[in-house]
């Protein structure tokens, strides 16, 4: 298989749709009730990560500006947000224009109290078997924003196209130090419907989204969190 051939087979496409007005139970329905008939592969979870950028935010503002290539860089986990965190994983989120690629590793276990720090981190990615351009690219790097929210899983008939519906959003201020989580902000009014497919199924996707009563929007879990934060930030 050529490089190009690999690329295209792992770069995915996101389509995003952010919805209010619409009931969560009825916006279930209308992804069920799809022509491409979604139905639900797996069981609802939270879903939470934790954000890192450089300490003057340099990726928040690459995304804020719409540069063709950008990154976010994010541990996530399922299930509870606080306490022992057993099976988090370091991911690196790349776009070029609308094309994204995913890079995953998996991390040592850590805990999420009020004694997390960026010591913490140092410890962790010490302890985890990470590729050496991972441990250079995130010695800058440190934590900016802790989220979670409920997430839904939906897959076509023909399994091309898969669709997820989060909502209830809650943000978390977090820094490399004393951090207590007492700022917190909370959206239980959007929900956010994402369609996700392979590079080889773009031709056929403006007729699946399309068949879906929402307008397409762009949305970064990652910006609007840290924009409810953060002020004053040159752009």
């Amino acid at each position: 298989m050529t490089e190009q051939a690999v690329k295209e087979k792992r770069s995915r496409y996101e389509r995003k749709f952010v919805i209010g007005g619409l009931s969560r139970a009825g916006i279930i329905q209308i992804v069920k009730t799809h022509p491409s008939a979604f139905s639900e592969i797996f069981h609802e979870r939270y879903v939470n990560n934790i954000y890192l950028d450089t300490p003057n935010l340099t990726y928040f503002l690459e995304n804020v500006m719409g540069k063709s290539r950008r990154k976010k860089v994010r541990i996530r986990w399922y299930g509870e947000m606080f306490g022992e965190i057993k099976k988090p994983v370091l991911e690196f989120k790349l776009k070029a224009g609308a094309v994204g690629d995913k890079l995953s590793f998996r991390l040592k276990a850590f805990t999420l109290d009020e004694n997390f720090d960026q010591n913490t981190l140092i410890e962790t990615f010490a302890d985890s078997d990470l590729p050496d351009w991972v441990r250079e690219d995130i010695i800058p790097l440190e934590p900016h924003l802790l989220n979670s929210y409920t997430r839904k899983y939906f897959l076509s008939f023909d399994k091309k196209f898969r669709t997820t519906i989060d909502n209830k959003l809650f943000y978390y201020d977090i820094s490399r130090r004393n951090n207590s989580y007492l700022k917190k902000s909370v959206n239980e009014t959007d929900i956010i419907v994402e369609l996700k497919y392979n590079f080889k199924d773009d031709d056929m996707a403006n007729s699946v989204s399309g068949n879906f009563p929402f307008r397409m929007t762009k949305s970064s879990k990652y910006v609007n969190g840290v924009e409810r934060f953060i002020q004053g930030i040159a752009m």
